[in-house]
C-alpha cells in the first residue's frame, strides 16, 4: 500500500492544472492519467479559444505543455487506470489501479466525460469500420469519401470542418432546425462548400456489408424515412460523465455529474472534483483549468487545516 499526500485521478486540463497547483504547494501530487493522457483534448485537432495562444494550437500540443509544467513543479504522472476507490471511510482514502494500491490523504477527481452514443442498430457493430467519435483520429481514413456528422454543437462543427480536409463531402445531420454551436463556428461551416446540412432529422440505423455504406434517417417533424449513402458516420451528440467508479461514493445530480460546491468540494470531505465530471454547463478547456486550479487550492487549504 503506497501512501500519498494527494492523488489526482485524471489527466485532462482540470487534472493537469490541479497537479500544477498542488505541485507548487509542495504536495508532491501523483496523477493517475487513465488510458489517455490529456483526455478529450488530446483528440482535438485545433484549439483556438484557449487564452494566450492567438494563433491556436493542437490539442496534443497543449496537453504536452501542461504536462511539462506540472512535472516541473513536482507532479508525478502514472500511466495507469483507477479500478476501485473507497471514499466512504474518510481520509486516508483507498485508491486501486491495475498495478498498485494507494492510500491518499486527499483526492482530486478529474476524470471528465465520454462521448455519448446514438444507441441505434449498427452503431456498435461498425465502430472502427466507419463509425467514429473522433474526426481528428480517423479523418485520414476517409480521404476522397463522403461522410456524415451527427450533432449540432461546437464539437460537431469543429470536427465536421476538420473532416473537409479529407472527405469530398460532409453532411451534418441535426435533430433540430438550427445549430447550437457558437456563431463563429457556424459561419465557418456555412461558408465551407464541402459541408451540407440535413435538418430536423435523426439517425435510426447504420447499415452496411462489413463497413458502413448507408444510414437510415427519420424526419422528426414529418416522420418521413429515407436512406442516405455514406462511407462514414461521425457522432458528436454530447458527453456523459465518467462516473462509474464513484456511484455510491459521491453525491451526483440527476444527469450523473458529481455535485460540488463553489469550492469544488464533493460530498466526501477531503475529495474534490473538477472539470467535466462535475461541469455539465460550460465544458470548456478554460473553465476546466479554472476548476482544476480551485480544487487544488481548496485541497491544499484542507490539508493545511488538518495538519494545523
Amino acid at each position: 500500500m503506497e501512501k500519498e499526500k494527494v492523488i489526482v485521478i485524471g489527466s485532462g486540463p482540470a487534472g493537469l492544472t490541479a497537479a500544477l497547483y498542488t505541485g507548487r504547494a509542495d504536495l508532491n501530487p501523483l496523477v493517475i492519467a487513465g488510458d489517455l493522457l490529456g483526455g478529450q483534448i488530446s483528440l482535438t485537432n485545433e484549439v483556438e479559444n484557449y487564452p494566450g495562444f492567438p494563433e491556436g494550437l493542437t490539442g496534443p500540443e497543449l496537453v504536452e505543455l501542461m504536462r511539462q509544467q506540472a512535472e516541473r513543479f513536482g507532479a508525478r504522472i502514472e500511466y495507469d487506470m483507477v479500478t476501485e476507490v473507497d471514499f466512504t471511510r474518510g481520509s486516508p482514502f483507498y485508491v486501486k489501479t491495475h498495478q498498485k494500491e494507494y492510500e491518499a490523504e486527499a483526492v482530486i477527481v478529474a476524470v471528465g466525460a465520454s462521448p455519448r452514443k446514438l444507441h441505434v442498430p449498427g452503431e456498435d457493430e461498425f465502430v472502427g469500420r466507419g463509425v467514429s467519435y473522433c474526426g481528428t483520429c480517423d479523418g485520414f481514413f476517409f480521404r476522397g469519401k463522403e461522410v456524415v456528422v451527427v450533432g449540432g454543437g461546437d464539437s460537431a462543427l469543429e470536427e465536421g470542418i476538420f473532416l473537409t480536409k479529407f472527405a469530398t463531402k460532409v453532411t451534418i445531420i441535426h435533430r433540430r432546425d438550427q445549430l447550437r454551436a457558437g456563431a463563429a463556428l457556424q459561419k465557418r461551416a456555412y461558408n465551407n462548400e464541402k459541408i451540407g446540412f440535413v435538418w430536423d432529422t435523426v439517425v435510426e440505423a447504420i447499415e452496411g456489408d462489413g463497413v458502413v455504406q448507408r444510414v437510415r434517417l427519420r424526419n422528426v417533424k414529418t416522420d418521413e424515412t429515407s436512406i442516405m449513402p455514406t462511407d462514414g458516420v461521425f457522432i458528436f451528440i454530447g458527453h456523459d460523465p465518467n462516473n462509474a467508479l464513484f456511484k455510491g461514493q459521491l453525491e451526483m445530480n440527476d444527469a450523473g455529474y458529481v455535485v460540488t460546491d463553489r469550492e469544488m468540494r464533493t460530498s466526501a470531505e477531503g475529495v474534490f472534483a473538477a472539470g467535466e465530471i462535475q461541469d455539465h454547463t460550460f465544458r470548456q478547456i478554460a473553465t476546466s483549468v479554472g476548476q482544476g486550479c480551485a480544487a487544488a487550492m481548496m485541497c491544499e487549504r484542507w490539508l493545511a487545516g488538518r495538519e494545523g
